[in-house]
């Protein structure tokens, strides 16, 4: 009923952008150059107003050429003006669209610049929250008030085709196999914990998170569902300037600061930021009905407990740009990234065997389980680019280096104590540091053959190297620990991929057709010292092409297809058994294969006259020799000689395939000049085959954004998203509704904010209710997880900025933006 609900509003409100924004085909061009440099003046700002009218209707920004094109247009008598921060204003009127005057130039827009130094700037230039590119889709968050005092996740949760669950595991159209980049770039952080890493970004950081559901030749071919990469912010301005972002909440706190420094050909930046989740606590609860092998017995087992929680982080980076000359750039960043959590947890554990047949019980064993755990990640990150122009534009070489180097630490102990059984107490605890290493150098080449035709080559060779090791010690005698054996052990493992693209890009049948095809080739070797591991290596030849069709200025469609897979991770291959909890056991497994992915995807995009954007994209994907973890009941399993009874035990295979069809539609209406409203459906099917085996599970995921503009400093945003439960190969995932308001007010001539936030205000708690089944066992969990909290957040911007285009020919030094981070 919710999903026939919200879809009818969703069209609903297409209906109404259609009555509402019957859009024309007019469309206003020009060139926007600097009067004394004649150099291209970009991201101008072209605003398109009704004659007479002091609302606009639409606008623009000029590309890095200058040039502009205003679409869209019904005929009618306009007025343009262009406008760049430190140039005067430039007005033309009346400008005059007809049937017969579709298309009107402006011709070469001169600007006159103004040598002034301004204390305070405003900028009313907005970029679109979304923009649908050829290769990918971009969301914007300089409006996103609901996750202005939250994190990276909170971001994640409003971006199309990307879905996050109550876990902060993260899925882009359907599948969890995703890289994730930052500013681009790698980074050892991720491989610690994603959902950790995505929780240590504060919200505030972040400029934009791109899209890319069919990566091209020039990507990384790992990530069946695709690549995200969060981009965090920068500044172009000349001077110095900066900001500083502080919130404060009943469960999250955060803080920023940006400092930027340019001039010349040479530019510094320094960011620091942090954030501190509360302690919270969430309660869970299971019950697991298992039999034996003879199905004669009936083991029940069950957990009650409560889990109190910290988490921690700050970063904290430098970024230097300096222009050599009109042809030479180069750019360098340093970084530093941690993270931390802590937590603990008391269980209440009841084992009962009984007799299938009649029911009788033969033992009921109760125990306490007190558990603490503790995980710190470090990452330092490194980045040189060198980027050389050749005189004929777009023709560029680019070398780059990338480094990460990360440590980790995870503490953990437990310790079980018998109630109604004359048992010791049992007990262990361990200590598990890591150290990784990531390192990629890579080329890239550019040559526009012609106007039509680019040609795009490059190399790249990376290494992932990673040595681990873990201490165990086991309680003795409800006294002392000693040294467990079976539960120490060291290893190194090492992953080197030696990479080469060729890729073009083109135009077909008199620009009726754009696109991009090519075709990458990457060699993976693994060298690991797990215990009887000979793990094999493998090449992959991943073709990939996107072609676009434009029906007018106003809409296009686009079809895709891209070969990918999913690298195995160490964790998933490395043989030793994880025992922290004796009744829900782990391990790796040294012969997986890489996952497979085909993926097609087809889109069409729409924009109207007053803003309005409709968006649909359909997507079919199948993966071979899936990877998908199983669990299997065993009434006890053996390890190293040592019997441990009633276990779970979970291990990634490769198994048989998996297909999802499925779509998504996006729709952003401004209802009036104040009301705007965005909605997302996602809605899919998913098939896991398997000798014997086959399940099928259709999900869908709803979300409504509603924002209102009261006066010209005064904002308020409404926000929710409800997943529905899908049906997976062993369990079913249930079903999550999250909701969050908010409230911005500027002041100080818009350099400063004061924000109000609330997320799940009448909700404590989510209910997350799961049903898991294997061959010779059924459970049923409950989890409780805290979601209410409340917070206040304050933004100001400061500095004395000169508001300059830059001559490419002085070469004078000068310092970047950078305000954001690696």
């Amino acid at each position: 009923m919710r999903f026939l609900l919200l879809t009818f509003l969703f069209l609903s409100l297409i209906q109404y952008s259609y009555a509402k924004n019957n859009a024309g085909k007019g469309k206003i061009t020009g060139n926007v150059i600097d009067s004394s440099t004649k150099l291209p003046v970009d991201f101008a700002t072209i605003t398109v107003y009704k004659l007479g009218s002091k609302s606009p209707v639409n606008g623009t920004s000029s590309d890095t050429k200058g040039n502009f094109a205003v679409t869209g247009l019904a005929a009618g008598s306009y007025r343009v003006t262009v406008d760049f921060i430190g140039y005067t204003q430039k007005v033309y009127e009346p400008v005059v669209l007809s049937t017969g005057t579709a298309t009107l130039s402006l011709n070469t827009v001169l600007l006159i610049s103004r040598d002034e130094q301004l204390q305070t700037v405003t900028i009313t230039a907005k970029a679109p929250i979304i923009e649908n590119k050829i290769d990918k889709l971009v969301y914007n968050t300089a409006n996103d008030l609901t996750a202005q005092n939250g994190v990276a996740l909170d971001v994640l949760k409003k971006v199309r085709m990307v879905s996050v669950d109550i876990d902060g595991n993260v899925e882009l159209q359907g599948s969890g196999s995703i890289r994730f980049l930052i500013n681009g770039k790698p980074s050892s952080i991720f491989g610690a914990s994603l959902a950790d890493a995505l929780q240590s970004i504060p919200a505030s950081q972040i400029k934009s998170v791109e899209v890319i559901t069919s990566p091209g030749a020039r990507y990384d071919a790992n990530g069946t569902g695709g690549i995200i990469n969060i981009v965090l912010k920068d500044n172009k301005f000349e001077g110095i300037n900066g900001s500083i972002n502080l919130s404060a909440g009943t469960r999250l706190e955060n803080g920023s600061v940006n400092l930027n420094a340019k001039r010349g050909n040479l530019g510094l930046g320094v960011f620091f930021s942090g954030n501190k989740q509360l302690n919270t606590v969430s309660k869970s609860s299971s019950d697991r009905l298992s039999y034996n092998n003879s199905r004669d017995t009936v083991n029940k087992f069950f957990q009650d407990g409560t889990n109190p929680m910290h988490r921690g982080s700050y970063q904290t980076g430098v970024n230097l740009n300096w222009s050599i000359s009109p042809k030479d750039e180069l750019t360098a960043t340093l970084g530093y990234n941690h993270f931390s959590n802590n937590g603990s947890g008391i269980t209440n554990q009841s084992q009962q065997y009984l007799l299938a047949s009649t029911g009788g019980l033969i033992s009921d064993l109760r125990s306490i389980r007190n558990s603490n755990s503790s995980f710190s990640a470090n990452a330092t990150d490194i980045s040189v680019a060198y980027k050389k122009s050749f005189n004929k534009d777009g023709h560029e070489l680019e070398l780059l280096y990338n480094g990460s180097f990360g440590t980790n630490t995870i503490d953990a102990s437990q310790t079980s104590s018998y109630l109604n059984e004359n048992f010791p107490t049992t007990g262990l605890r361990s200590s598990n540091p890591g150290k990784e290493r990531q390192t990629e150098i890579q080329l890239n080449y550019t040559l526009p053959v012609s106007k039509k035709f680019t040609i795009e080559t490059g190399g790249k060779f990376s290494i992932d190297d990673l040595t681990n090791g873990v201490v165990t010690d086991t309680l003795s005698g409800n006294s002392a620990y000693i040294r467990n054996a079976n539960q120490t052990y060291a290893f190194h493992y090492k992953r080197q991929i030696y990479a080469a693209y060729l890729s073009a890009s083109f135009t077909l049948f008199q620009d009726f057709l754009t696109g991009k095809a090519g075709l990458r080739y990457e060699r993976t070797g693994n060298v690991a010292d797990f215990s009887g591991a000979d793990i094999a290596g493998y090449n992959t030849f991943a073709p990939s092409f996107t072609v676009q069709h434009k029906l007018d200025e106003t809409q296009s469609i686009k079809l895709a297809y891209t070969f990918r897979i999913e690298r195995p991770d160490y964790e998933d291959l490395n043989p030793f058994y994880n025992i922290s909890d004796p009744h829900n056991i782990s391990t790796g497994n040294p012969i997986l294969k890489p996952e497979v992915g085909n993926n097609i995807e087809l889109g069409y995009n729409k924009t109207f006259e007053k803003g309005a954007n409709i968006s649909f994209s359909g997507y079919y994907r199948r993966n071979t020799q899936d990877l998908q973890a199983i669990t299997t009941f065993y009434d006890v399993l053996t390890i190293n000689g040592i019997d441990y009874p009633a276990v779970a035990l979970t291990q990634r295979v490769n198994i048989g395939s998996q297909t999802s069809v499925g779509s998504n539609i996006f729709a952003s209406v401004p209802v009036t000049d104040k009301l705007n409203l965005r909605s997302n459906i996602q809605a899919g099917i998913r098939t896991n085959s398997n000798p014997g085996n086959s399940v099928t599970g259709f999900a869908y995921r709803v979300n409504l954004n509603a924002s209102y503009q009261f006066a010209n400093s005064l904002q308020a945003e409404v926000f929710g998203t409800y997943n529905a439960k899908q049906k997976n190969l062993q369990s079913t995932r249930p079903s999550a509704f999250n909701y969050s308001l908010a409230v911005r007010k500027q002041f100080l001539n818009k350099t400063a904010s004061i924000g109000l936030t609330a997320a799940n205000p009448f909700n404590t708690y989510l209910n997350q209710r799961q049903v898991s089944f294997g061959q010779n066992f059924n459970q049923n969990t409950l989890r409780m997880v805290p979601v209410q909290s409340f917070g206040i957040t304050f933004t100001y911007k400061f500095g004395k900025l000169q508001f300059k285009k830059d001559s490419k020919e002085d070469n004078a030094p000068q310092l970047p933006d950078i305000g954001g981070g690696k």
